[in-house]
């Protein structure tokens, strides 16, 4: 049976993907410090038996190493770290170190067990896009003293670190960059566009657009990012 680990397991996202890969199977252990996450977006299949929740700090790189030891993982997926600018504004040095202190945790693992290597990172590594709709070969137009810095600039680091290590090592790490998903369990206050919208037409009010209704977004829900993990890492 193979096994895989999910940190930000108990998020919108990493809830999702937890239960495909119960489906599919696979023991899972899924770690998460529950600041966006909620033990909510478990119950579904939380008394699964081949299902593990941890409640650990990915930021605390080496202790939470340590909880893993007898435990090889065939995949492992890193989703840790606050995403959504209500949260990561709030902590804006936890959640740079969340970014590059959890995906050294993950190499640490992945070359330990010669796992698969899955890293989220997002369309935010961007910055202020000069450029629309964004191609891979765009390297931005980035602030690394703003507000949102921490959260952009936390990943991109750990998308270098996971560069630098396919070139020194042998891991087996692989990128995606995660642009807006919407879906089920997704945080009611995480002040982002569809959730903003849905809270508003609950409370029968105005949907508000900002600017001058010029703006675009590329929206994919949940279910096709998830199918888009399980291709990618196979």
């Amino acid at each position: 049976m193979k096994k895989a680990l999910v940190t930000g397991g108990a998020g919108f996202l990493g809830s999702h993907l937890c239960e495909r890969l119960l489906k599919e199977g696979y023991e899972v252990l899924a770690i998460d410090n529950l600041y966006t996450g909620s033990k909510a977006n478990l119950a579904s299949f939380a008394d699964n038996p081949r299902f593990r929740f941890l409640k650990k700090d990915v930021t605390e790189v080496f202790a939470t190493s340590a909880c893993f030891k007898g435990v090889k993982f065939d995949e492992i997926y890193n989703l840790a770290c606050p995403a959504s600018p209500v949260h990561y504004q709030a902590r804006p040095m936890f959640t740079t170190m969340t970014s590059v202190q959890g995906v050294l945790l993950c190499l640490e693992l992945a070359l330990r067990d010669g796992a698969k290597l899955l890293h989220c990172s997002t369309s935010e590594i961007y910055g202020d896009p000069l450029v629309h709709p964004q191609e891979e070969h765009y390297w931005g137009n980035v602030n690394t003293i703003g507000i949102r810095s921490c959260y952009d600039e936390g990943k991109r680091v750990a998308e270098t670190l996971i560069a630098d290590a396919i070139r020194e090592t042998d891991v087996d790490a692989r990128m995606v960059r995660i642009f807006n998903t919407y879906g089920p369990r997704m945080h009611p206050q995480d002040g982002r566009v569809i959730s903003n919208f849905i809270m508003q037409a609950l409370q029968n009010k105005n949907i508000t657009i900002f600017g001058d209704g010029s703006q675009t977004r590329s929206f994919q829900y949940c279910d096709d990012l998830i199918d888009a993990f399980r291709a990618y890492l196979k």
